[in-house]
This record gives structure tokens, sequence and C-alpha cells, in this order.
């Protein structure tokens, strides 16, 4: 019976630590953040490898070559053209670089995860 316990308590762990991507963002106040809680989409670009947004608090996080960035108060017209861009990097350059920073509008907290 104990086995049992174990094994079911050991299967729920593995099941939930699966579904949760916890990241580190620079210059984001909890320094880490379940990406999980965003909806995330891969591109085809050099440069810009993943954006993740959430649309109920216009927050998103980008992923560029390495290191990922939060941008707040970014408007989902912006994330949509980001990701459908014929060149992501360069659109990123134009229309977001320099624009949505966390440090204006502040950034939405989510629950901590260990990262």
């Amino acid at each position: 019976m104990r086995l049992w316990m174990w094994v079911g308590t050991l299967f729920l762990c593995i099941s939930t630590s699966a579904q949760a991507q916890c990241v580190k963002v620079k210059y984001y106040a909890g320094s880490c953040l379940d990406l999980a809680l965003l909806d995330c989409s891969d591109t085809k670009s050099s440069f810009v490898h993943q954006v993740c947004y959430d649309k109920a608090k216009s927050f998103m996080v980008i992923l560029l070559n390495k290191t990922r960035y939060p941008y707040c108060d970014i408007p989902e017209a912006i994330v949509s053209a980001l990701i459908k861009a014929q060149s992501v990097g360069t659109y990123y350059n134009k229309n977001v670089k320099g624009n949505f920073g966390c440090r204006v509008n502040p950034a939405p907290q989510y629950p901590t995860c260990g990262c």
C-alpha cells in the first residue's frame, strides 16, 4: 500500500513539473517566471527565438539569442504582427526595442517559481 502511495505521489510531482517551464527573465522583478502562464510561440528567426504573451495583462517575454526580456503594456496587435513578420528581428528592432519597457510600465506579478 505504501509503495502505491509513493508511486502515485512521484507521478503527480513529475506530471506537475513537466507542465511548468520556469525560466529566468532579465530585468523582471521576480527574476523567474513560469512560461506555462503565457501563450508562447517559437519563431524561425536567428535572433528572436520565442515570443510569449499574456493577453489579459498585455505582458510579453521574448527570447533574444539566449536571454529572455520582459515587455509591459504591449498591445496584442504589436505582438501578433511581430510573430507574423517576414523578418521577426527587423520588426522587433523597429517596433518593440526601446518601447514598452517595464521600468516605465510596471510588470505584472505572477506566482513565484524556482529556477
